[in-house]
């Protein structure tokens, strides 16, 4: 069940986890029992037990309505989450109720006295949970389904979960420079056995646009639009799909209708700042800009970003968008205090933290016209190992400020020598000897460039 599954508060925001699952009972009238028994765990996360109860209760009721003759096997994560609620409230002997219902089905499901059994149901349930738990899962999601499949290969929901689980590796990959694995096929397989779910539609309409072939992935966003007009969870899709055609209208238009169903939806939110930004950089191109019409788009995307950060405090990527926006509307003293607060927080994973470096850099270079600052913080980013599309920037923008002046002859020793140390930190040791013996040309007695060439000439030797 949920409490030995290794699912952690501290990698998802509790209040906007509670609402998008609430906002999927809403929508979603089929089957509701995973979104219950998850609701249950967030609510003990919560420290509301006696609400975690309550949608265990709507779980079991919901299991009686679809499967009546699957009780106890389609209970299992349910009874499972209630001993545990249970014992949490240190009511004990209901606790071992439900503990003895549990051991006492897995003997008669597996056939043996120890009841040792995995079901495939179960499986599929740890992976949806993980699914809502963030990115660090999305591996174990994976293999969650693929444990699933093995057993019931053509059953829709596990094909379902298999097919979300890799576009969402794969979008990963595509943002942090890893293989690249192809999920095309599973989402025509879980389209093919789920026709009535249009957020598989949209994935994978959205996997044929990264795949270059948008005209067919269109013709499923519209299918999708007079399928489903009115379900929050394709409307988000269906307008990241036209934000990235470039039909920013059309995607804003999308996201009202989205917002108004669901006005609380972090992603929502995300998206219309998202698209906000994307019209300010359009009409910053404008020979005569609107300036009231740039401060409305400023005014508007500073509003969506900032319900994100309120609602979710560990989206991180909307703390640099935020930032970039009041640069846009030249508001750098709130800029620069966004900035601040995110690079100060000790919890925010590697590949996030490099994507803010490398923002702030951009923000340093651009509009505080500091060339120095930039080059601090893009190395700050390359510092941190972790191979990804944020580190892989860092890396560029330097050697874009430093190239030019050491090709054009009026480099510094300072210039050689922090190229010395991007070519370090990428592994690339001729390159960095070579850089630092240039430095050291320029600045004999400089300790630092001594140290770090007597350290890669022995790295090399040895």
């Amino acid at each position: 069940c949920h409490f030995t599954w290794d699912l952690h508060k501290e990698d998802v925001g509790l209040e906007a986890l509670e609402e998008r699952i609430l906002d999927h009972i809403k929508f979603v009238k089929e089957c509701n029992i995973t979104d219950y028994n998850i609701l249950s765990y967030v609510c003990h996360l919560k420290n509301s037990n006696e609400e975690g109860l309550r949608n265990l209760q709507k779980a079991e009721e919901a299991i009686q309505e679809h499967h009546p003759g699957e009780i106890a096997r389609r209970s299992l994560v349910t009874w499972g989450n209630y001993a545990w609620i249970y014992y949490h409230m240190q009511r004990y002997e209901e606790a071992q109720t439900y503990v003895s219902k549990v051991e006492n089905s897995c003997k008669k499901l597996s056939g043996t006295a120890l009841g040792k059994i995995q079901l495939p149901e179960v499986c599929a349930e740890q992976g949806w949970a993980l699914l809502r738990f963030g990115d660090k899962y999305h591996e174990r999601v994976k293999n969650c389904f693929e444990n699933a499949l093995t057993s019931e290969p053509d059953n829709p929901d596990f094909n379902a979960g298999y097919a979300i689980a890799m576009f969402r590796l794969e979008s990963f990959a595509w943002w942090n420079s890893l293989e690249i694995r192809p999920c095309l096929e599973a989402l025509r397989r879980a389209v093919e056995l789920n026709p009535n779910n249009t957020t598989l539609l949209a994935l994978l309409a959205l996997e044929l646009q990264r795949l270059k072939q948008t005209n067919e992935g269109e013709r499923y966003i519209e299918e999708g639009l007079q399928k489903t007009p009115d379900f929050p969870g394709f409307l988000q899709y269906a307008a990241i799909f036209y934000r990235k055609k470039g039909k920013l209208g059309k995607a804003v238009n999308i996201l009202k209708k989205a917002l108004a169903l669901t006005p609380n939806s972090v992603i929502v939110h995300h998206q219309l700042g998202l698209c906000y930004k994307s019209k300010i950089l359009q009409l910053k191109k404008e020979r005569y800009p609107s300036r009231e019409g740039m401060e409305n788009l400023i005014k508007r995307a500073i509003f969506h970003l900032e319900t994100v950060i309120k609602k979710a405090p560990l989206f991180f990527s909307a703390y640099s968008e935020l930032g970039a926006i009041y640069s846009l509307g030249k508001r750098y003293k709130e800029a620069e205090e966004i900035f601040q607060k995110v690079l100060h927080r000790n919890d925010i994973p590697c590949v996030d933290k490099q994507l803010i470096y490398l923002n702030y850099g951009k923000f340093q270079h651009i509009h505080m016209k500091s060339e120095s600052k930039a080059i601090e913080y893009y190395i700050e980013g390359l510092k941190m190992e972790k191979d990804s599309y944020g580190r892989k920037q860092c890396s560029e923008a330097v050697e874009k400020l430093l190239k030019p002046k050491i090709e054009s002859g009026l480099g510094h020793a300072t210039d050689f020598g922090t190229l010395g140390l991007v070519h370090k930190l990428n592994g690339k040791k001729q390159e960095a000897i070579e850089c630092y013996q240039k430095a050291i040309a320029l600045d004999p007695n400089n300790e630092e460039y001594l140290n770090a060439l007597a350290e890669l000439q022995l790295s090399i030797s040895s």
